[in-house]
């Protein structure tokens, strides 16, 4: 849903894929591109062709990729000094690459001309202007990211104003400021970009921020109220260093704060997720406390704003969590009242009708159980399960009678390092039915956790379909050292839902074995009745 005034320029797939940890495939940039199409991004930019062949073989790829309104922009440098555009290997490639249009990154500060490009400044100005100018000739849009822009204005402001009306005169769409450091304070970006308008009133304005002073997004924000057009950034704040501006954090602020229709209402909807779908792709966890659309940007926690949010949800919520497509939770801790267990009970859809004493002995095991190591908050599958234990008539779907795991150091293959294998035997009783299995696994979780499956999958064949997503350790008192206790939470799906167990125990065998079965038994909870008509 582009608009005169403001424009929305994604480069998840080029900045945002420079972060530590990211290494995206290219099906995973075609699908990305697809999403943020679907969003309403206007522009997305692929990467830069002439870098790798990875992002060569995306560009290849997109010529057979149909985007309902996106469009996408190759990404390169200007020349290189002392030679022609038709020679430079790098602008052929963009060429090459097909893309309607094209971002040139050029330097906009003297002292990165001098001693990082080691030129002098009237062959970076030279540089800027034939690059402009050859790829306005081929018609493609051409925005200009001036590096290092805010650092060189502070030093030069001569020499930086000189390079962007130098784009300017040769062509440019966009003149895109880049605080490429990420330090640029908010009056000190304000200052010079009000020295930019005034240098270079006829063409629009892009801004760029990285987020090493933690300001990227309020930096962005005051460019457009400045005047800026363009606003660049990554989906979930991905980027260099400490990241890029996170664009959707951009986008929901302009449309709801400010007004401005970057997309419709239906695509912000979508907002949340967007978010997850890009995280899943990138292999990365997704940042629970991200405005809009963390996990936890609509959770309370306090009694108090509990009672507050019973009476009205605008009470301690900025927004209705449901125009960017999150939902608001109430989280059960040792912290709680008995209205955050109401509510929680109310949330998970749990209409049984305890009493009020009831509800007091629930809070307190809560209690007594986080006392111990156990947490509630990110483990809501287990809490749920905590509750229904309690319910009069809850029968657990089995009952585990022994269990042993073994754990072998034997001489590697062909003479390879001594390796360790690791082996669990369990007894299982389901209906009255002994099932005594063995598996072996890559460790003794992994070994448990197939020898259960194998004991309980002919009696609950939807087991077979529950996998493990994440598996993770906290130790829960560093004093202890070896002998502490710990806290394990375990991540499962069965391709629709997703859900998070906990155990806590001084061994960690027994805290990975109670998240554990806590998942599969879970996993059960909507075929109980199913299970039951075939029992009968």
């Amino acid at each position: 849903m582009p608009t005169e005034r403001v424009q929305l320029y994604d480069t998840t797939l080029r900045d945002g894929s420079q972060m530590e940890g990211i290494s995206l495939s290219v099906e995973d940039k075609i699908r990305i591109t697809r999403k943020l199409d679907e969003l309403g991004i206007e522009w997305i930019e692929g990467g830069f062709p002439g870098s790798n062949p990875k992002d060569a073989e995306y560009f290849r790829r997109l010529k057979n990729t149909q985007l309902k309104t996106a469009k996408v922009s190759a990404f390169g440098g200007t020349r290189k000094p002392g030679v022609t555009c038709e020679t430079d290997a790098n602008i052929q490639s963009m060429v090459a690459a097909e893309t309607p249009g094209v971002t040139l990154v050029g330097k906009a500060s003297m002292y990165q001309v001098e001693n990082v490009l080691e030129t002098e400044g009237e062959e970076n100005l030279s540089m800027i202007s034939d690059t402009v100018k050859y790829f306005k000739g081929l018609g493609k849009t051409v925005y200009f990211d001036a590096e290092h822009f805010f650092d060189g204005f502070h030093a030069d402001p001569d020499y930086s104003l000189q390079c962007l009306a130098t784009a300017a005169r040769a062509g440019a769409d966009c003149l895109v400021l880049c605080d490429t450091n990420g330090g640029m304070t908010t009056p000190a970006m304000l200052k010079a970009i009000e020295a930019v308008k005034e240098r270079t009133p006829d063409t629009p304005l892009g801004i760029h921020c990285h987020n090493d002073a933690g300001l990227a997004v309020a930096n962005s924000l005051a460019a457009v109220e400045a005047g800026v057009w363009q606003v660049q950034g990554c989906v979930n704040g991905y980027g260099e260093r400490c990241g890029n501006a996170d664009l959707l954090t951009v986008m929901a602020n302009l449309k709801i704060k400010m007004g401005f229709d970057v997309v419709d209402d239906e695509q912000l909807a979508r907002l949340t997720e967007v978010s997850h779908y890009v995280s899943e792709l990138a292999n990365m966890v997704p940042d629970s406390q991200a405005p809009y659309v963390g996990a936890s940007a609509f959770a309370h926690k306090a009694g108090y704003h509990v009672a507050g949010v019973m009476k009205d949800p605008n009470a301690y919520q900025h927004i209705d969590p449901q125009i960017v497509g999150n939902q608001g939770r109430v989280l059960v801790s040792e912290l709680s009242g008995q209205r955050n267990l109401l509510m929680k009970l109310e949330e998970i859809g749990m209409d049984y009708p305890f009493t009020q004493h009831e509800i007091k002995q629930l809070l307190d095991r809560v209690k007594e159980r986080e006392s111990i190591g156990y947490q509630f908050e990110g483990a809501e599958a287990s809490f749920e399960l905590l509750v229904r234990r309690t319910m009069p008539g809850y029968r657990p779907p089995w009952d585990i009678d022994d269990f042993v795991i073994m754990e072998r150091r034997r001489p590697g293959k062909d003479g390879a390092d001594h390796e360790l294998q690791a082996e669990a035997v369990i007894k299982v009783r389901v209906d009255g039915q002994m099932q005594h299995t063995a598996a072996d696994g890559n460790g003794p979780v992994n070994a448990l956790d197939l020898a259960a499956r194998k004991a309980l999958t002919a009696f609950y064949p939807v087991l077979q379909h529950v996998k493990l997503v994440d598996y993770k350790v906290r130790i829960l008192d560093t004093q202890a050292a070896t002998g502490a206790p710990v806290r394990v939470l375990i991540e499962s799906t069965d391709g629709t839902r997703y859900w998070t167990t906990v155990g806590a125990s001084t061994d960690i065998i027994e805290a990975s074995w109670l998240a554990l079965t806590d998942a599969l038994e879970y996993a059960l909870l909507p075929s109980e009745e199913a299970h039951a008509a075939v029992a009968k």
